[in-house]
């Protein structure tokens, strides 16, 4: 029959210190995927060029904007409506969106909304120079220019 010593009791009770003290770090760590040069960013649509060269311009920067917070939430004003939804960064000038919960208002003629809602889940990856905020389509299918905004 094995019994336990005083020592045995110490070395298991350090064992299990030093398991939950990591378990702690790994949950207080931040999110690996989430970018920082994007978390904590604000912008507002510019123009959207399509891969046929064609260029389309909002009525309204400031109807269309994205605000990237540094927990991966990313909200949205797409004219008449808004979401809230998730995104990540899994390498550099990558950049995936998750599903979003949207409001359904119906836009006036001549928005951008349901070009920017069809295109939402085919955005792929990012570039950030000179203070604008690049987003492209897949398969060159085309780029949203942003610029720089205030946090709402």
């Amino acid at each position: 029959m094995y019994t336990v010593s005083a020592l045995d009791l110490i070395a298991m009770r350090a064992l299990l210190l030093t398991a939950m003290l990591a378990l702690l770090l790994a949950g207080c760590a931040a999110p690996a995927a989430v970018n920082p040069t994007l978390g904590g960013s604000s912008w507002q649509l510019v123009r959207f060029q399509g891969g046929d060269d064609k260029v389309v311009t909002p009525d309204e920067p400031a109807k269309y904007t994205l605000a990237f917070a540094a927990d991966g939430i990313v909200n949205v004003r797409f004219d008449c409506n808004r979401g809230r939804g998730g995104w990540r960064s899994a390498g550099k000038n990558q950049l995936e969106f998750g599903p979003m919960a949207m409001t359904r208002a119906l836009c006036p003629p001549g928005s951008l909304h349901d070009q920017l809602v069809r295109h939402w889940p085919f955005l792929r990856s990012y570039r950030i120079k000179d203070g604008r905020l690049f987003l492209a389509l897949m398969a060159d299918g085309g780029i949203y220019e942003f610029t720089a905004s205030p946090a709402p």
